[in-house]
């Protein structure tokens, strides 16, 4: 199987990718980074899971299917062949605002032996980018308060509060 992208890469912002330091790209995810260690990148994050390849194909074919709606990129390290970012933006189509359209940035990752480089910066820059791009009134994100102070470098303003439901896990009955 080719190593497939996720979305063309005319979405990706020139100026974003020359900013990055040498020997990185900034691109669209690829059905091929599974080995590069996507998974491995977003684990700063959250509990990701043991998927197989199987299941990583499943998913990643699911959201090529609805590429109009999820972008989901990566920052490699050309030099060792390895995603050391990631973030999404999926769009977000709604009846206010004309049928407008958002944003929306999840999962932003960057690997731990990566931080310092302003990956996440240019991550940002790109979804951004992207949702512009895509046509999006705005483009919205949740974060924690340690991180406002970041997100507000990368051009973000706060506004209102987040709110959060978990479903609850069932307990197997022995």
């Amino acid at each position: 199987m080719s190593d497939i992208a996720l979305f063309d890469h005319n979405l990706i912002s020139p100026e974003v990718q020359a900013a990055l330091p040498p020997n990185h790209t900034i691109r669209a995810l690829r059905s091929g980074d599974y080995e590069r260690g996507f998974l491995q990148v977003l684990e700063v994050l959250t509990e990701v899971g043991n998927h197989t390849k199987e299941e990583w194909l499943e998913r990643f074919d699911y959201i090529k299917r609805h590429n109009h709606e999820y972008f989901t990129i990566v920052i490699t390290d050309d030099v060792k062949d390895r995603v050391v970012a990631a973030g999404t933006v999926f769009v977000e189509r709604k009846f206010v605002h004309k049928n407008g359209l958002v944003g929306h940035i999840e999962d932003i990752a960057v690997d731990a032996s990566q931080q310092g480089k302003k990956l996440g910066l240019r991550i940002i820059h790109a979804l951004m980018h992207i949702g512009a791009k895509r046509g999006c009134y705005k483009v919205i994100l949740d974060c924690s308060a340690k991180n406002i102070p970041f997100y507000e470098k990368c051009g973000f303003t706060q506004k209102e509060y987040e709110m959060a439901w978990y479903v609850p896990v069932k307990k197997a009955s022995l």
